[in-house]
């Protein structure tokens, strides 16, 4: 039986773990070519290894905090395959942590790996997409909606992406590429690790601690799982789901306050 996305080329920036590793699987199970993005080679042949059900991913390890990162991402998948059906923009990690603690260039990296890689991806890939008539997915989280004392680098660089998308969707529309965001919430990945550590040591407590106090204080039933994020991204990508367009999904188990 042929499966979905049979034949098709889905890039996946950030792939060799956590969110983008499941999006990356969710696909390859689904059929398709995956290609696989981020800084560490060794990181991306490990990640590559557990997908199955297409072909074997494509791996592209390199810096995409800069335009010739990019640029040589776009190279490969070009070359290769001529083509390139979706791009997920997953990649970016962001710091945590006490406002007057943090360094320039936290929020300088911030911007450059989460935010700029996202803007030149979709631009360098536009001419194939728009052959395609492809769909853009960018994975941005939930503190573009909710500013937090201890999260403002995150914030900052959520909020320009999601409106960056937004306006790119205005494009889409005319070129026939979709364009959508999905928010997650707190997702169980080695960055949630981390961003409890940071936020342990702003607030003078232990990550367990911190841990708590953000489960508590959400409301939610469980911290998210990669997969219930890569079950989305599967979803917008279908043909079924090309009349949504310019949408921000919250994946957040209902902690987010506020009109959706």
């Amino acid at each position: 039986m042929t499966k979905v996305f049979e034949g098709k080329v889905v890039v996946v920036s950030g792939g060799s773990r956590g969110i983008g590793k499941a999006i990356g699987a969710a696909f390859a199970r689904e059929g398709a070519q995956v290609v696989l993005a981020a800084a560490s080679a060794d990181n991306l042949a490990a990640a590559a290894k557990t997908m199955t059900g297409g072909a074997p991913p494509l791996t592209v390890a390199g810096d995409l905090r800069t335009l010739a990162g990019c640029e040589q991402l776009f190279k490969a998948v070009n070359e290769k395959f001529k083509r390139c059906d979706i791009l997920v923009n997953n990649a970016g990690a962001t710091r945590g942590g006490n406002f007057f603690d943090l360094p320039d260039d936290a929020f300088v990296d911030g911007f450059a790996l989460k935010y700029f890689a996202a803007v030149r991806l979709s631009r360098l890939f536009w001419p194939l997409l728009k052959a395609s008539h492809g769909s853009i997915i960018n994975i941005i989280g939930a503190a573009a909606r909710t500013p937090g004392p201890d999260f403002l680098v995150g914030g900052s660089v959520n909020a320009a992406f999601a409106n960056f998308a937004k306006g790119l969707a205005a494009i889409g529309n005319r070129d026939d590429v979709n364009v959508n965001v999905i928010h997650p919430g707190m997702v169980e990945t080695d960055r949630v690790v981390t961003l409890f550590q940071q936020f342990a040591k702003a607030n003078n407590t232990t990550p367990e601690e911190a841990r708590k106090t953000n489960l508590a204080k959400s409301g939610a039933r469980r911290i998210g799982q990669p997969e219930d994020v890569a079950e989305l991204a599967l979803f917008l990508a279908r043909p079924q789901a090309r009349h949504i367009q310019g949408a921000a999904i919250m994946v957040d188990g209902g902690t987010t306050a506020g009109l959706y």
